[in-house]
């Protein structure tokens, strides 16, 4: 007889870099490395590699909707990310799929690429706001991501902490500011339950970091899968991503993947967070 091994599932509904080093692929790759059984759902495809993106065609949103119910109603995963939905009616598509499921959500907010080329329509931030991250348990937009949502430039200490409240107000019950595209320092803001926890450490000075946001968004959402409680699993998933920079390979000619091998710290010596 086999033995019954269970395992937590996490599902990410995302776009695809044929690369390898963004997007679903790194999802995948990151969900494997926390132990966490990982399902996908497409919403884009792209053509790109480290150089920047040269194509992007978007799915059917009836499609997108199906893979979601196809994955949700047979696997039940534990907890839910979203990265590069593209158009309001994937979006709207996402929302109706995912919104009964009582699962985490985590909503990586993406509107650029690491080269700066844009992948979410200037019409589908209203339906972002509007359905999604009112599903979202946490959302984790970077600076100018933020900005967008919060209506203010983010640049500051300061003004992450505002802009995080401002993108609480909208819905989500959680809020990640990023702050590693300031030019000092490593911060990340997360403001929950009404108090904001700091995580600061010093910047590793490095090009290959394509797929960063993607890979700290998946990590926390394989932590939630596995139970862990949100500020605990933020920290470990950002030692998790310096671990990747710190290795990252050589691959490709420009802004090179992470390294989706790095080491997993254990919760209890993630520490780096104060709260106020």
């Amino acid at each position: 007889m086999p033995v019954d091994h269970r395992v937590p599932i996490a599902l990410t509904i995302a776009g695809s870099d044929p690369s390898g080093g963004a997007g679903l692929q790194a999802d995948l790759k990151t969900f494997h490395r926390h132990g966490v059984y990982g399902a996908s759902v497409v919403t884009l495809l792209t053509v790109q590699n480290t150089l920047g993106v040269t194509g992007i065609e978007f799915l059917a949103p009836a499609f997108v909707a199906a893979q979601c119910d196809a994955v949700i109603g047979d696997l039940a995963p534990a907890a839910a990310k979203t990265g590069a939905l593209g158009r309001a009616d994937i979006i709207e598509a996402v929302a109706g799929a995912v919104g009964s499921c009582g699962i985490p959500l985590v909503v990586d907010p993406v509107m650029f690429t690491k080269h700066g080329h844009p992948i979410l329509e200037d019409s589908a931030v209203d339906a972002l706001v509007r359905r999604l991250l009112p599903l979202a348990h946490l959302v984790t937009p970077n600076l100018a991501e933020a900005s967008r949502l919060a209506g203010f430039a983010v640049d500051s200490p300061e003004s992450m902490e505002r802009a995080a409240r401002v993108i609480a107000s909208l819905g989500p019950r959680h809020v990640l500011v990023k702050g590693g595209h300031r030019e000092v320092g490593a911060m990340d803001l997360l403001w929950s339950d009404g108090r904001a926890h700091v995580f600061a450490s010093e910047r590793i000075a490095s090009t290959r970091t394509h797929g960063t946001g993607c890979t700290l968004s998946a990590a926390i959402t394989a932590r939630l899968a596995l139970g862990e409680e949100l500020v605990a699993a933020v920290a470990a998933a950002r030692m998790f991503v310096r671990a990747a920079i710190a290795g990252a390979p050589a691959v490709g000619h420009g802004v090179g993947p992470v390294d989706h091998f790095a080491s997993i710290t254990p919760i209890a010596a993630a520490g780096g967070a104060h709260g106020r």
